[in-house]
């Protein structure tokens, strides 16, 4: 068996303002040619397919026209689940009639226990769930209260999951997951996310890789990079569009999916490459440096989208900084500064509790311009402030 494994489409994303939605619709064309192209079995998604609970029409529209490309004009079977992102209970809905034709999709942690079968795999999905969700799930199989309130973390939870999914092992079948949730090598590993979650926020990084042992191959979505894959055998695929600076940071490491192949002896992955069809350039450097031409035009500018971070800036000397900097490169989806004053700033930087208002606003313009107010400022700020106390 074949199956090609992408996660995290996000359907919808924008970026500081800016669709992506363009960027998706080419990157989903090059995953379905190379699918057709490796002749798969299937398409898994595992997880985070929209980018929103609700999504807006145009990104309705656009997953429908892809999962229409996929299942019905080429008919291949699509394994889907829902992250965290997703609305699970609206994205469930026309499930049952969808099975006929191949395309399965688990949003609820009650359709997680019954596995897809082929005459060699067991295809196990679980969406991305809270741990009151598997409470409440329990508690509707005639689990006493008092029993369910022991689930305390997403460790509990998963644990009691992965073990009720585990009975309904075929031994003489290979066992595969597709689910949604960060997983750390074990215990004293720390795994840089690149999702929207942090590592803090439903104990998502306290899973680890020990607690999925049971099942051959995993399947992951939810980190947006896969080379936060704990293991050979529990790999992320990445998101196949560059959502954010951060990801754009990782030089030399393009976005793709995995052909995952399942053999008697063993499961394989090969990575593909998807190409960008317009790339996110971060750019970190001075004033003169990126005016240079020098320099500028051995940049994509007419290719590319451009984040820029003004290095050792002085911004009482420039004005439309953006203006100029879209001049030259393009698009500028991301500006930000260093601030040339920002070493002092952070040295003479008193707790804002301890400042009066009007020498707050003193600091803040300083820390802005690396200039103090001249006395007509500072006049103007006093009367606001105290006509503010007037009002009160």
């Amino acid at each position: 068996m074949k199956l090609l494994h992408t996660a995290d489409w996000h359907i919808g994303r924008t970026l500081n303002g800016y669709s992506l939605l363009d960027e998706q619709k080419a990157a989903f064309q090059q995953i379905l040619n190379i699918a057709l192209e490796e002749h798969v079995d299937g398409i898994v998604i595992a997880g985070d397919i929209y980018d929103r609970a609700i999504p807006n029409v145009d990104a309705v529209t656009t997953l429908n026209e892809m999962f229409k490309e996929i299942n019905i004009e080429h008919h291949l079977p699509i394994y889907a689940i829902s992250g965290n992102h997703d609305g699970a209970k609206r994205l469930n809905y026309g499930r049952d009639w969808m099975e006929y034709n191949n395309f399965h999709l688990n949003t609820l942690v009650s359709e997680a226990f019954k596995p897809i079968e082929t005459t060699e795999v067991q295809i196990f999905m679980l969406p991305f769930f809270d741990p009151m969700d598997v409470r409440a799930y329990y508690h509707q199989q005639g689990v006493s209260e008092e029993d369910t309130q022991k689930i305390h973390s997403i460790v509990d939870a998963m644990n009691l999951v992965l073990t009720d999914m585990q009975k309904n092992f075929d031994p003489n079948k290979k066992h595969l997951l597709i689910t949604h949730f960060a997983v750390t090598p074990n215990k004293e590993d720390k795994i840089e996310l690149t999702s929207e979650t942090t590592s803090t926020v439903g104990g998502l990084a306290t899973l680890t890789a020990d607690q999925f042992q049971m099942f051959d191959y995993v399947m992951m979505g939810h980190i947006h990079t896969r080379f936060a894959s704990p293991s050979e055998t529990i790999r992320y695929s990445g998101s196949p569009v560059k959502f954010n600076v951060k990801e754009a940071r990782i030089k030399n490491k393009g976005k793709g999916v995995d052909i995952v192949e399942i053999n008697n002896d063993k499961i394989t992955h090969t990575f593909k490459e998807i190409k960008p069809q317009t790339d996110l350039i971060v750019l970190e450097e001075d004033w003169d440096t990126l005016t240079d031409p020098t320099f500028y035009k051995q940049q994509p500018i007419d290719n590319a989208w451009f984040a820029i971070t003004v290095k050792n800036f002085d911004r009482s000397k420039h004005i439309n900084v953006r203006a100029q900097l879209q001049e030259i490169y393009g698009t500028v989806v991301e500006l930000d500064y260093e601030n040339i004053y920002q070493d002092k700033q952070d040295q003479t930087v008193q707790n804002i509790s301890e400042l009066s208002p009007d020498e707050t606003v003193d600091q803040f313009f300083h820390s802005i311009t690396g200039n103090d107010l001249s006395k007509t400022q500072k006049q103007i700020v006093d009367k606001i402030f105290v006509d503010l106390r007037k009002e009160k």
